[in-house]
């Protein structure tokens, strides 16, 4: 069974980048075809894909948010993590990382795992 967890700072200040990491376990984030990505939820709103860290190495990120985004790996550490720059208040949410066998981007039913999702809150 995979399982991922969700780490990081809870509370960032405007301006700052937010840096999470997803630790993964019972599989491994390099094997063949997964696709690691990071989603989010603002209060009140519907998902919102970021983007994603392939077994592969390679990323894709949002186009709406692609200038503030990173996503890296640790293979040795099976983690990946989220870096977004310039964090405002409407980057305030719930964060999640899931997995899935295909990069769906937003099609949410094709991700099977999920993290249990962490709180973001940017506020000074």
């Amino acid at each position: 069974q995979v399982q991922l967890q969700e780490s990081g700072p809870g509370l960032v200040k405007p301006s700052q980048t937010l840096s999470l990491t997803c630790t993964v376990s019972g599989g491994s984030i390099t094997t063949k075809y997964y696709y690691w990505s990071w989603i989010r939820q603002p209060p009140g709103k519907g998902l919102e894909w970021i983007g994603y860290i392939a077994y592969s190495g390679s990323t894709y990120y949002s186009p709406s948010l692609k200038s503030r985004t990173s996503i890296s790996r640790d293979a040795s550490k099976n983690q990946f993590t989220l870096q977004l720059s310039s964090v405002t208040p409407e980057d305030t949410g719930v964060y999640y990382c899931a997995r899935a066998a295909g990069p769906y981007w937003t099609d949410y039913e094709k991700y099977d795992f999920w993290g249990r999702g962490t709180q973001v809150t940017v506020s000074s």
